[in-house]
C-alpha cells in the first residue's frame, strides 16, 4: 500500500523544485522542537524570536549563506570525517565544522553575555545545524565533498546523492512542512526517551553509522526513483523526528 501511494505522489511530481533536509525539512525540524518544549522554554524563545516560530527560524542559517559577511559560518554546516575514524579521532577542520558550531551557538547561548539581536543570531544558526546535523550526509566523505560529487540520477535527472538527501526525496513527497509534520511516524514514550538520551557526539556517532548505509545504498551514476524512495523515505522521515526531539533536548537545557 505504501508502495503504491509513493508511486503515486511521485508520478505527479518528478521535477519538484529544489530548495534548500530543504527547507521544508527543515521546518519539520522546527515544528517537531516546539512540541518538545518546555512551556516555560517555549515563552522564553518566543520573547526572544519575537513571536517568529523554530520552523520559520530554522531555514536562516542557509539564507545568509549569500551574504559574504557570514562566510565564516559556512564551515558549520557539516564535518568531513573518514568512516574509520570517529568525529573525536578524526582530524579537524581548522576553520571550524558543524559539531564545533553547535557547540559554539550552546556556548554563546549560556553565557548570558549576549543582546537581543546576538542571541537571536545564535539561536536560528542552532535550529539549523542540529537539522543539518541529522542529514547523514553532512558526515560525508571529503574526498567527494559529502556526496556532492557522487553523481547519480533522479527519475533520470541527473544530481548528487547530498542532494537526494537534502532534497529531493522530500521534495518529491509533495506535502508542505505542516502536512510532513503531521504525517511523521507515531514514537513511544519508550523510543523518544532513546533519542533524547546521550551527548552531543553520541548522537554525532549515531548519524555517522547512517552516513555509511547510505553511502552504499546507491552506485556511482545509478538512476534512483521509486525503489529508492520506498526504502529510504522513512529513515528521512525518522531523522527529521530525532532532530526536532534533540532540538528540543538542547534548547530545554539552554533556557530551562
Amino acid at each position: 500500500m505504501k508502495y503504491l501511494l509513493v508511486f503515486l505522489i511521485l508520478s505527479q511530481t518528478l521535477f519538484a523544485s529544489e530548495e534548500d533536509w530543504g527547507q521544508n525539512g527543515h521546518r519539520v525540524v522546527g515544528e517537531t522542537a516546539e512540541s518538545y518544549l518546555k512551556s516555560k522554554v517555549s515563552k522564553k524563545i518566543d520573547r526572544i524570536l519575537n513571536g517568529q516560530s523554530l520552523a520559520d527560524a530554522s531555514t536562516y542559517a542557509d539564507e545568509i549563506k549569500s551574504d559574504s559577511a557570514y562566510d565564516q559560518y559556512k564551515p558549520w554546516h557539516y564535518a568531513n570525517i573518514p568512516f574509520d575514524q570517529t568525529y573525536k579521532e578524526a582530524e579537524k577542520n581548522p576553520e571550524g565544522d558543524i559539531v564545533y558550531g553547535i557547540e559554539e551557538c550552546i556556548s554563546k547561548l549560556k553565557s548570558g553575555q549576549l543582546d537581543k539581536e546576538q542571541e537571536q543570531f545564535y539561536l536560528r544558526m542552532l535550529i539549523h545545524l542540529v537539522g543539518d546535523m541529522h542529514q547523514p550526509l553532512h558526515f560525508g566523505l571529503k574526498e567527494d565533498k559529502g556526496a556532492n560529487d557522487f553523481k547519480v540520477k533522479w527519475f533520470y535527472q541527473p544530481t548528487n546523492l547530498h542532494s537526494v538527501w537534502d532534497t529531493k526525496m522530500i521534495e518529491s513527497y509533495n506535502m508542505s512542512y505542516t502536512e510532513l509534520y503531521q504525517n511523521s511516524p507515531e514514537l513511544s514514550k519508550t523510543k523518544v526517551k532513546a533519542i533524547e538520551s546521550g551527548t552531543l557526539l553520541d548522537w554525532v556517532e549515531q548519524n555517522r553509522e547512517l552516513t555509511r548505509k547510505v553511502y552504499t545504498s546507491a552506485e556511482a551514476g545509478e538512476n534512483l526513483s521509486y525503489r529508492y524512495m520506498y526504502e529510504w523515505f522513512n529513515v528521512v522521515e525518522l531523522q527529521m523526528k530525532k532532530a526536532g526531539i534533540r532540538l528540543a533536548v538542547i534548547l530545554n537545557d539552554i533556557y530551562a
